[in-house]
């Protein structure tokens, strides 16, 4: 049983910046991704950022130079720093990760949802 707990969602102004954070606990054998999504009311969910346990990162065009994905392996959590935050990253940001529970088998997991609101 693996969990993916999300935190540091919130209300911010247009400029502004939020972290969010995802804490994987549970019986862990190791992650061998994480990735940020979000969705917006009436729309589908999209990749905004994706990390490989190697280190190896990619974003979606639309948050390139503004948002950074991070990961502490020791600690089994990823982090998406959001920086000039829009009115348009308004969404509801999910935590995924592809997690081996031991060798040979493993499954991908979803976090809760944090709601991220920007002001304009």
């Amino acid at each position: 049983q693996v969990q993916l707990v999300e935190s540091g969602g919130g209300l911010v102004q247009a400029g502004g910046s939020l972290r969010l954070s995802c804490a994987a606990s549970g019986s862990i054998f190791s992650i061998n991704r994480m990735d940020w999504y979000r969705q917006a009311p009436g729309k589908q969910r999209e990749l905004v950022a994706a990390s490989s346990s190697g280190g190896n990162t990619n974003y979606a065009d639309s948050v390139k130079g503004r948002f950074t994905i991070s990961r502490d392996n020791a600690k089994n959590t990823a982090y998406l720093h959001m920086n000039s935050l829009k009115p348009e990253d308004t969404a509801v940001y999910y935590c995924h990760a592809i997690v081996a529970v031991t060798t040979g088998y493993q499954y991908s997991y979803w976090g809760q949802g944090t709601q991220v609101t920007v002001s304009s």
